[in-house]
């Protein structure tokens, strides 16, 4: 089901009832960029810890938004049966009220979207609105003070704000108290907007919503207008203006009070943009906002790292995307002796995805991902125990499968399996590094290095000194090809990178102990030969 702004106040109140009702919920976000090239030494390397990542990451989440957000709730039927319920819901920022807002296009992001069927109309000009907590404040206390605006014209386009003016500035000169006049044919996200604007402007007018796409203007006098005001029947009460500019927002917080397990897939990012575009802006802190996460959803799960688990466990072959795991897991001949999958349907209304695939699109990948850890944990399950598994298992053995996985995020090329919200992130485990020293090759860089050791294998390379380099893979056979190639190399000495051999600041402290020590030597000569 796809949901815009329009939609968006219908779909609300079913929308939190579901996920109230859910076994889970999986989700997928699809950005305006993912890594920032305008900032040095932005790209994810094999070098980073969990909390250096975090900081880059970091930085390219404030500079970039979301498109789409898909939310897939899956519901538990009788007879191992889940009923999925999945939205693709257009997104964009708020303009009513807070500072507008300042976001940055990725050409390579955009281009991909497109291929596979974004349409950035619905984007641009029907995207749900959203804020986070401090963008909130802000707006409630210039509701308080009367301060408020429009800040952009995304939402309300300013052609349709104009006509309706010029309408009713035209209409009011000649009419009387009590007269009224209808707009017509109003976008849904307009309505409000248009309310607000010539409540604002026009202090001998009353607005109210009628029905579907039109507005009711009347003339009234200022003691009427003040009465008016202070009535629990206006439509825009100062809580309805913030419950339409939170947008999407109310579903984040329905999600957070729900505390269903969360399911994601390669979800570090995922959960970095609902941290600052829902929650509160990112903290500099890798520690704060790995605590906030587990505060927010106790239980998040991702795919990546469980299909990376099951390929260890079962004979499933190595798949580079969600849609390529989704298939093999549908695959009758991974489980060929215990009980059937659980049936997986999509809810009538969502019926789209059964029929046609829609990879990149939010709401789909959202209902892949759920869909991959049902499939694995049953498979997991069958795995563990030697005892027939009951034919209608509950999500809870799931769940008690996956304890392992449970609140492991997906590290993509880094030093570490993973990142873990619910304790300690485990120790690297990378090959060991290589030091290259550099021979009669004056002014070699970097990228030089990189070029030269990429026509064999890929490893991340890092200066540490004038005429020495770091090299670091991920493979320990390219470790092995490197030592084995380069042995006799005229211009590159590559051997296993040792700490107290090759960091300059333990040979700084080994050269300035020396000297100490050499000092100390004839300080102790001279002073026993003058003593003679």
């Amino acid at each position: 089901m796809e949901v815009d702004a329009e939609d968006f106040a219908r779909c609300l109140p079913r929308l939190r009832r579901r996920i109230f009702r859910a076994a889970f919920v999986a989700f997928d976000m699809e950005f305006t960029g993912l890594h920032s090239t305008s900032l040095q030494n932005n790209e994810p390397s094999l070098f980073d810890s969990p909390a250096e990542r975090y900081v880059k990451a970091r930085q390219s989440v404030q500079r970039f938004t979301l498109v789409q957000l898909g939310l897939a709730i899956f519901s538990k039927e009788n007879s191992n049966k889940y009923v999925v319920h999945s939205y693709n819901f257009f997104l964009f920022p708020s303009t009513l009220g807070v500072r507008d807002v300042e976001f940055t296009l990725s050409a390579s992001s955009i281009q991909f979207l497109s291929h596979y069927g974004c349409d950035y109309n619905k984007f641009l000009k029907d995207g749900i609105p959203y804020m986070n907590e401090v963008q909130e404040k802000i707006l409630r206390q210039r509701l308080l003070a009367g301060t408020w605006k429009v800040c952009s014209t995304s939402n309300a386009d300013k052609d349709v704000l104009k006509k309706a003016i010029d309408e009713v500035t035209s209409w009011i000169a000649a009419a009387k108290e009590e007269d009224t006049m209808i707009l017509q044919d109003l976008k849904g996200y307009h309505m409000l907007d248009i309310q607000l604007v010539l409540r604002q402007s026009l202090k001998n007018v009353w607005t109210m919503p009628l029905g579907d796409k039109k507005v009711m203007v009347k003339k009234v006098s200022l003691e009427h207008r003040q009465l008016l005001e202070n009535s629990s029947y206006d439509h825009c009460q100062k809580k309805l203006i913030l419950l339409s500019a939170r947008g999407f927002t109310n579903v984040f917080q329905t999600l957070v009070k729900a505390k269903k397990p969360l399911v994601g897939h390669n979800m570090l990012l995922d959960l970095m943009h609902l941290h600052d575009k829902f929650y509160r802006p990112l903290p500099e802190s890798y520690e704060e906002f790995k605590r906030n996460i587990h505060n927010l959803f106790p239980v998040i799960i991702d795919t990546k790292t469980v299909t990376k688990y099951v390929q260890k466990k079962c004979l499933f072959p190595r798949v580079s995307s969600l849609l390529e795991a989704y298939a093999v897991l549908c695959s009758s001949n991974l489980n060929p002796k215990g009980p059937p999958y659980p049936v997986i349907t999509l809810a009538s209304g969502c019926s789209r995805y059964a029929e046609k695939k829609y990879p990149h699109e939010a709401g789909y990948d959202a209902f892949l991902c759920g869909s991959v850890l049902l499939m694995s944990a049953h498979l997991l399950l069958c795995r563990s125990t030697e005892d027939a598994v009951e034919a209608d298992p509950s999500f809870s053995q799931y769940l008690t499968v996956l304890a392992e996985q449970v609140n492991k995020v997906n590290f993509i090329r880094g030093g570490v399996p993973s990142i873990n919200f619910s304790g300690e992130d485990a120790l690297c485990r990378l090959p060991p590094a290589l030091v290259v020293h550099v021979r009669g090759w004056p002014g070699l860089t970097e990228r030089q290095i990189y070029q030269e050791f990429k026509a064999r294998c890929h490893f991340d390379v890092r200066r540490l000194s004038k005429n020495q380099f770091i090299l670091l893979s991920s493979k320990y056979k390219h470790v092995r090809l490197v030592l084995r190639d380069y042995r006799h190399h005229p211009h590159l000495q590559v051997s296993v990178y040792r700490h107290w051999r090759h960091s300059p600041s333990v040979n700084c402290l080994l050269q300035i102990s020396g000297i100490v020590a050499l000092w100390s030597l004839l300080a102790f000569v001279l002073g026993g030969a003058r003593s003679c």
